[in-house]
């Protein structure tokens, strides 16, 4: 499974990653992909303390990433950049799974494939 971090993603995520309390070096962040959206799935990130022991684990820099296994098919080949301008802000997805997108470009469709661990195309 490749997730892969523009360098300004990567450095605004290890700054989160850093910035909070009790940091310790098996901290990382979280990519999944859960149900929802106005197309059916929705990207999540959050900070984590440690992977859970399915995790698939990767770097970006310094900045580890973790994946669950039924999100992994569908975040395969992701590029998460980071964008800011005077009208938006925020993490932007490009995701070669995906069928389909929001204008928000925060939720996707994906034929074929889902999180239940069915293979994506």
């Amino acid at each position: 499974m490749t997730v892969t971090l523009t360098e300004l993603a990567e450095l605004r995520l290890r700054t989160f990653v850093r910035g909070t309390p009790d940091y310790t070096p098996t901290r990382g962040v979280r990519l999944a992909v859960k149900d929802g959206g106005c197309n059916g799935y929705e990207y999540a990130i959050k900070i984590a303390d440690a992977p859970n022991p399915d995790d698939e684990i990767t770097e970006s820099g310094s900045l580890k990433v973790f994946v669950d296994p039924k999100s992994a098919p569908l975040l395969d080949g992701v590029m998460v950049d980071y964008i800011d301008s005077l009208l938006e802000s925020g993490f932007k997805f490009t995701n070669p799974n995906a069928t389909d997108t929001c204008g928000c470009g925060k939720s996707f469709q994906a034929a074929d494939c889902g999180p239940a661990g069915t293979p994506c195309s």
